[in-house]
């Protein structure tokens, strides 16, 4: 990694629907490169028009993508968070769709993003929780996870099997009530 990326300093937003194909590539390239880490695949994914690409966009509260854009305005990483829908269930958040594409890896990219979804996810009235499943060979993320105060409550066995292979997925659950406030050492590159 070179220095000056660690140095880079990145706008944190949603993306929009009308960026679809700013953020359709870098999610192409995550299902292409990394089969293993998501449930979406990139041989059905391709094949989506824009326009229903544009529509899976979403810029709710609770509803969102959250993007990392360089000073140049590259998207260089992604987070979706959506809330649980029905009454039992609303509150539940969920992480989905990670990824950092490789030239801005290891500066804290993933951190500052998983630390923007948990920020907002203290404002939304009756959140309680947040779920994400981390596929258990990607121990990096895993261990960020583990530094914010998410929790293994399980592993499901072959949760994914891509070319007859079957992959592993740690669960794992954030709960407000225990982290009523993040901890204060936990810097921009995510380090207790």
């Amino acid at each position: 990694m070179n220095e000056d990326r660690k140095q880079e300093s990145y706008t944190i937003r949603n993306i929009q629907r009308d960026e679809a194909d700013i953020y359709w590539p870098l999610r192409l390239e995550a299902l292409k490169t990394h089969p293993e880490a998501f449930g979406a695949s990139f041989e059905l994914s391709i094949q989506l028009p824009m326009s229903e690409v544009q529509e899976r966009i979403h810029n709710e509260p609770d509803d969102y993508i959250l993007g990392a854009y360089t000073e140049e305005g590259t998207l260089a990483g992604m987070m979706g968070f959506k809330r649980e829908h029905g009454l039992k269930l609303r509150h539940k958040g969920m992480i989905w769709g990670v990824y950092v594409a490789p030239p801005y890896r290891g500066g804290g990219l993933a951190s500052l993003l998983l630390r923007e979804v948990l920020d907002r996810g203290r404002y939304l009235e009756g959140i309680k929780q947040i779920n994400l499943s981390v596929v258990t060979t990607n121990e990096s993320a895993r261990r960020l996870y583990e530094r914010y105060g998410f929790e293994v409550y399980g592993i499901e066995r072959n949760a994914l099997v891509v070319h007859g292979q079957g992959y592993d997925e740690a669960l794992m659950n954030y709960f407000y009530a225990e982290h009523s406030t993040l901890d204060e050492n936990i810097t921009t590159g995510g380090v207790r």
